[in-house]
């Protein structure tokens, strides 16, 4: 009997490895169409910004090579996905849908009424956690409420077990008789027309097989001298795999298995004081999420009321604001850390920390 095909939409978890949503397709059987849709509206006050767009095209391109190399396609569409979506299973008659989860509000909402729509519709719809170590409605205290204090949050995490990655899947792409239409990577613009991304190329490798390399390379090389030399700007002691987590391009599980591995040999876990430091930042991450989900004003509102009456220092014709923004502040540190960003798309750590908090 013939099996229809398989839509999984791909989101923030370009990679094929360790990948739920795909896996899941794979194991249904019959023909698998994996798509990407450029919905500029859909992410609600979070639009990407340039260098996220510069990264996204690089990314998409490696991505498409990848599954073009096992014999399929990745299906670009741009636009409303709530439309897009439902377009495309109609186009390839598909029975079911399959993507990895976002947690951001204005996804969730979105993402909830094109779940329902779709089971109306009578196609099997499933979405997965791709992009954390414990999906947020996993993760509660003893009293069954959301945890909102980072530390007892991640000693909770670290008494469960985390799951091994995820296999690659099938060498040869279960393809449909017939592809559905694509657009041209070229077509959306994403690269920018004037060339402040002269930098980027020499310091960044987009893609799957870029974050593997990078994370290789932290774990043999920084991973043990973390706890220290992260507080340090001025010194490459960071993973710089935050990029590459954001657009999924490599899962925490992933992470949490190099780590694990890099001590196997001793049968310690974690190997090393920086690696257990370096487990712990991937653990805000998590804490990140998890707030944002359970807490979905977070981004506007604090956490805790009392600090809606903090004293901002007025700035009514935005002139700090300017100065911060273009790294003119007159603080150094936090100027250097505005200024990286500028040059490099991405900002280390603790000049992170600083700048907002500035």
């Amino acid at each position: 009997m013939s099996v229809f095909p398989s839509l999984v939409w791909l989101r923030q978890d370009l990679r094929l490895h360790d990948n739920p949503a795909l896996a899941a397709a794979w194991q249904r059987g019959g023909p698998v169409v994996a798509c990407y849709v450029l919905d500029d509206e859909g992410d609600g006050d979070w639009p990407m910004g340039g260098a996220s767009r510069w990264w996204l095209h690089h990314t998409l391109t490696r991505l498409g090579e990848a599954i073009e190399a096992r014999g399929g396609r990745l299906i670009l569409r741009r636009g409303d996905a709530a439309g897009r979506i439902p377009d495309l299973v109609d186009e390839i008659g598909a029975g079911a849908v399959y993507w990895n989860r976002r947690y951001e509000p204005a996804v969730i909402a979105r993402d909830q009424r094109l779940k329902a729509h779709l089971k109306a519709a009578g196609v099997v719809v499933q979405s997965f956690n791709g992009s954390l170590l414990f999906d947020p409605l996993e993760v509660r205290n003893k009293q069954g409420t959301p945890f909102k204090v980072f530390t007892p949050f991640w000693r909770h995490c670290l008494d469960r077990e985390v799951a091994e990655p995820l296999g690659g899947g099938p060498r040869a792409w279960p393809s449909p008789a017939t592809w559905p239409a694509s657009d041209a990577l070229a077509d959306w613009g994403l690269l920018p027309t004037i060339p402040w991304d002269a930098d980027f190329a020499g310091r960044w490798s987009p893609g799957e097989a870029g974050a593997k390399a990078a994370l290789k390379r932290f774990v043999g090389e920084a991973m043990a001298a973390y706890a220290d030399q992260r507080n340090r700007p001025a010194i490459a002691g960071t993973s710089r795999l935050s990029p590459f987590l954001h657009f999924g391009e490599i899962s925490p599980r992933q992470i949490w298995a190099a780590v694990r591995a890099a001590g196997a040999e001793r049968g310690v876990f974690p190997p090393n004081g920086g690696a257990k430091v370096f487990l712990s930042e991937v653990g805000w991450r998590e804490f990140a999420h998890h707030l944002l989900f359970h807490f979905p004003d977070t981004p506007s509102e604090p956490l805790r009321p009392e600090f809606k009456a903090f004293p901002w220092r007025s700035d009514s014709d935005g002139t700090l604001r300017r100065a911060w923004q273009r790294g003119r502040t007159g603080y150094p540190i936090v100027d250097a850390g505005m200024r990286e960003l500028w040059a490099t798309g991405w900002m280390h750590n603790r000049g992170r920390m600083i700048v907002a908090s500035f």
